[in-house]
């Protein structure tokens, strides 16, 4: 466990922040948005993201951001921008607040681990985006996982051809691979502190794949 991670977990129980989470999963080699949490508007001068961009509440106490209005996105400048954290601040006045990146569209999955009660840490992959809930895709594996594993994985969900180019769709299948062994490294590492995690959504791209939105809760 290296000193970023120790850091972050160090004292703590229950959810993490949205920065805390990417900054966990940056320890591991898992690629996320650029982000920055501000807090004043002062800091907006010194913004390093580019836009067009998202603000996000940014809190270990607000786990659905949406749900809380929490969450704008596709900003496209200072102005907006601006207008749109005096917004927040009033509604959210004590807690910090995310500006992330827009990324591009890619391939939308979905990537969890979650502690089951029969056969312990359990790492999932299943189709993001708007069918996660209508088609309930998933496949799962208890961790670790090996490189079959996490190719068999793949292998059962019903939407696998959108990972092999499906009407013209260029999304890498070995870079979900690839993420699927690190996110579970990153669970047979914390298994003693990991309750649940939830990637969603996790874009995949011909040549790279990007975390979108995290959530994190520490037994």
């Amino acid at each position: 466990m290296n000193a970023t991670v120790k850091k972050l977990l160090a004292g703590r129980t229950g959810a993490l922040a949205e920065n805390e989470v990417k900054d966990l999963l940056r320890a591991y080699g898992i690629p996320t948005t650029r982000y920055q949490v501000v807090r004043t508007e002062k800091d907006l001068e010194k913004l390093s993201v580019q836009f067009p961009v998202a603000l996000k509440v940014c809190s270990s106490k607000i786990l659905h951001k949406t749900d809380v209005g929490g969450v704008r996105l596709n900003i496209q400048n200072n102005d907006e921008l601006k207008k749109t954290f005096r917004e927040f601040r009033k509604k959210f006045p004590t807690e910090a607040l995310l500006i992330d990146h827009m990324e591009e569209k890619g391939v939308e999955i979905i990537i969890g681990l979650v502690q089951d009660p029969t056969f312990g840490l359990s790492i999932m992959c299943g189709i993001g985006g708007i069918f996660t809930e209508l088609y309930k895709d998933v496949s799962f594996r208890v961790v670790a996982i090996d490189a079959y594993d996490a190719a068999q994985m793949i292998e059962e969900l019903v939407g696998k051809k959108l990972l092999e180019g499906f009407r013209g769709m260029k999304a890498n299948k070995q870079l979900v691979i690839d993420l699927l062994l690190n996110v579970s490294k990153l669970g047979e590492e914390l298994i003693d502190h990991v309750d649940q995690m939830d990637l969603n959504p996790v874009f995949v791209y011909e040549g790279r794949v990007c975390v979108v939105d995290a959530k994190l809760i520490l037994k």
